[in-house]
């Protein structure tokens, strides 16, 4: 079987204007800004390493758990390891520890 090109009727223009490039090019490609700590980070890459795509999940159950016992700091680390994973699910946990006051 062959193959036959057809060429477009109009030509169409595939640059982009360079004002345009300059104006966009300033703009970061990834502008959520700095949300997690590089310790957080770290420890996030480690668990989700340990446990997969279960990591986030693991995150969540480990910082209700510390919300319960009534331990503050080791809510606030997991929780921050969860919103490493998982922001949305963060979010949730987050919620729901200030309004439990955890």
């Amino acid at each position: 079987m062959s193959i036959r090109f057809a060429a477009p009727a109009k030509s169409c223009k595939v640059r982009m204007a360079p004002d345009f490039v300059r104006r966009i090019r300033s703009f970061p490609a990834n502008d959520d800004g700095d949300i997690v700590g590089a310790e957080h980070l770290s420890a996030a890459l480690r668990h989700f390493a340990k446990h997969g795509i279960a990591a986030a999940q693991n995150a969540r159950e480990q910082a209700i758990a510390a919300g319960r016992a009534g331990d503050r700091q080791t809510f606030e680390w997991w929780l921050e390891i969860c919103r490493a994973l998982d922001r949305r699910m963060a979010r949730g946990i987050d919620q729901a520890g200030r309004t439990a006051s955890i």
